[in-house]
């Protein structure tokens, strides 16, 4: 099994940023020279979240979606702020070739997912898991880690999948943007469960954490954002890696 090199960018407003711990943003860069930039470093697939649009109750931008990807020719996967079929419709029209879905899903209705899933097909939709850690359970959140739920992380994982998704992208609030290692603990008690595709993200910092990853379990997919702004050699490091793996 070949393991997807995957880059998140988290968009606000007509800027690519990063948080760490999903707080305090930084301005990476302009999104159009952003996307051309990760392309260029040969990941496998681009996730694309606008993480402000549904906690500011507003669209995703589709002009600047269609004009930032026209370039792109990697799977390219869009989330923020849909509710509803019509949004699904706009993001597949403008670019995308797989949603992501989290806010509208966890916190007001979960049936679209399966919705979108029965139109769309589940390989065409991700599940954007936000788990904080919450004394000793892990908790979903939602809106760049902002608004906890009363769902636990394994049984969200299961109504995900028992609903149609076709991936899962598993985030930590705890280690993203940290550059300390991915959340191995949170990974472990994931995988057991999970029955789909899992996309594993948040704290990735040098190649020892990909080792560390890998000697655990092997990951379907591996989503990374900070390093490959810093290091434009770093994906074919990873891929090295992998393969005398």
């Amino acid at each position: 099994m070949k393991t997807r090199l995957i880059c998140k960018l988290e968009i606000k407003g007509t800027n690519v940023v990063k948080p760490i711990y999903f707080e305090g943003l930084k301005v990476v860069g302009k999104i159009k020279e952003v996307f051309d930039q990760v392309h260029l470093s040969g990941v496998d697939e681009i996730i694309y979240l606008d993480i402000v649009s549904s906690l500011y109750q507003r669209k995703l931008n589709l002009d600047l979606l269609r004009e930032s990807s026209k370039s792109i020719f990697v799977p390219l996967t869009v989330g923020g702020g849909i509710n509803s079929i019509e949004d699904c419709n706009n993001f597949f029209a403008n670019g995308a070739d797989k949603i992501s879905i989290n806010t509208y899903a966890l916190q007001t209705n979960q049936k679209i997912i399966n919705e979108i899933a029965k139109k769309y097909g589940s390989q065409s939709l991700v599940l954007n898991v936000e788990a904080k850690k919450i004394e000793n359970e892990w908790i979903c959140y939602s809106d760049n880690g902002r608004c906890p739920s009363n769902k636990k992380i394994l049984e969200w994982i299961q109504i995900g999948q028992d609903l149609g998704v076709g991936e899962i992208l598993l985030q930590s609030v705890d280690r993203d943007g940290s550059k300390k290692g991915f959340d191995l603990e949170l990974y472990k008690k994931v995988v057991d469960i999970v029955k789909v595709p899992l996309i594993v993200a948040s704290g990735f910092g040098k190649l020892e954490h990909i080792e560390n990853l890998v000697k655990l379990h092997k990951p379907q997919a591996i989503c990374l954002s900070s390093l490959i702004y810093e290091n434009k050699n770093i994906i074919k490091s990873i891929k090295s890696y992998l393969d005398e793996q």
